[in-house]
């Protein structure tokens, strides 16, 4: 449907005949062709028959799948102090350590690194980061490298050494405890 919008706009200002002493004017064309080929749709490789309005709540379900925000100091992981990792809700794939979470006073669970991070290296964390203009001004969206789940936003205005503020919605987020490895010899 895009495409034929954007052909016929083509078309129209292609053909548009200018009258004479009147200045011709290019209409900007604001509508971008989207990719209609299966290969290319997602940058990662997760199924992309999976039904995800079965398998998440609704909240979860706007927030990951559509984009949404969830209300700022209402989110579960925001004063979560536990020791262990935050992973994705719609794939399980390892995102935040604990360690890494700090308290931004933004109302949204705010993380230094992703995990895998190697200094400014992010090739090896499961997060991706995308332009986002959405908000009005730029910005950059960060996703889950497996699933394309939107998971929050990430600024430079964080903590030393990174200088990062992961700003993460606690409805894309699960916890899982780290477990001792080691059994408490208490004799």
């Amino acid at each position: 449907m895009s495409r034929l919008v954007a052909r016929l706009c083509v078309f129209a200002a292609r053909h548009s005949a200018p009258k004479p002493g009147v200045v011709a004017w290019r209409i900007p064309l604001f509508v971008r062709p989207v990719c209609t080929s299966r290969v290319l749709q997602s940058l990662t490789r997760y199924d992309e028959t999976t039904d995800w309005k079965k398998k998440l709540t609704p909240e979860q379900y706007v927030v990951t799948r559509e984009k949404g925000t969830e209300v700022p100091f209402s989110g579960i992981y925001l004063n979560h102090s536990e020791v262990g990792m935050y992973h994705c809700v719609c794939c399980e794939a390892p995102l935040f350590r604990s360690e890494d979470k700090y308290d931004s006073g933004t109302g949204w669970p705010s993380f230094k690194e992703a995990h895998g991070t190697w200094g400014r290296d992010e090739s090896h964390a499961s997060v991706i980061r995308r332009p986002d203009n959405s908000l009005g001004s730029a910005g950059t969206e960060v996703l889950c490298k497996n699933c394309d789940a939107h998971l929050g936003h990430v600024f430079d205005d964080g903590p030393d050494p990174t200088g990062q503020r992961f700003c993460i919605n606690s409805v894309g987020l699960t916890f899982k405890a780290r477990e001792n490895i080691i059994p408490d010899k208490a004799e």
